[in-house]
């Protein structure tokens, strides 16, 4: 088989991702995070995952509208990292921040609502990373694989809750997240629908209607 165009495309978008992870790290031993380096690292950890999460499901709108072959080969990519970010976010919260207090976690769970859907959000990208490679696809089939898959909307509309409820104030840059993913969905949904029509008007293939008769 032809190697696929553009080889240099994922591992492009692997260290892009990775990027600004490194950069946390490095300032995190430089000691550069500034005066509460816990914040900024949960501001940034969430702020990336949000925004891998969102365009990784612009993969598909972007080949439909486009036309372009390449987004849906990212898509994968895009979503372990954000996965990723989301994880790490969580635990800068959990581990750094509430020094693994259980009690103080499960109280904030319950209690705090921009937590609870921060949590319930992060819960849902599990069994999406852990269902993400082929083998995965081929041992569900491909439409219970796909139908698990579109929890992912769900997953990234709570994280633009979790990101409204936590700043509270200036909800400019939230609602810009929560528009682009509105118009993915919609995009989505025109998608299935133009689909639906299509098989609908489909001129159905089969024997001849027309009635033989027995030869007397």
């Amino acid at each position: 088989m032809a190697a696929p165009p553009r080889p240099w495309l994922e591992p492009a978008v692997l260290v892009g991702g990775l990027s600004p992870l490194a950069l946390l790290a490095l300032e995190a031993v430089r000691g550069t995070l500034g005066a509460n380096p816990i914040e900024r690292v949960l501001n940034q950890t969430g702020m990336i995952a949000l925004i891998l999460l969102v365009a990784s499901l612009a993969c598909t709108p972007l080949k439909v509208v486009a036309g372009w072959t390449w987004p849906p080969r990212l898509r994968r990519l895009l979503g372990l990292l954000g996965f990723t970010y989301a994880v790490l976010h969580f635990l800068t919260y959990v581990v750094v921040d509430q020094g693994l207090s259980l009690g103080t976690l499960l109280e904030d769970i319950t209690k705090r609502p921009f937590i609870t859907v921060g949590f319930l959000a992060l819960v849902l990208l599990v069994p999406l990373a852990v269902t993400s490679t082929n083998r995965m696809v081929r041992r569900l089939g491909f439409p219970a694989w796909k139908r698990l898959h579109r929890l992912a909307y769900l997953a990234a509309s709570l994280g633009v809750v979790h990101f409204v409820w936590r700043v509270k104030k200036d909800l400019t840059e939230p609602l810009v997240y929560g528009a682009v993913l509105a118009l993915l969905f919609a995009l989505r949904v025109a998608e299935a629908l133009r689909k639906r029509r299509a098989r609908a008007v489909a001129p159905v293939s089969g024997p001849s209607a027309h009635s033989s008769r027995r030869p007397s």
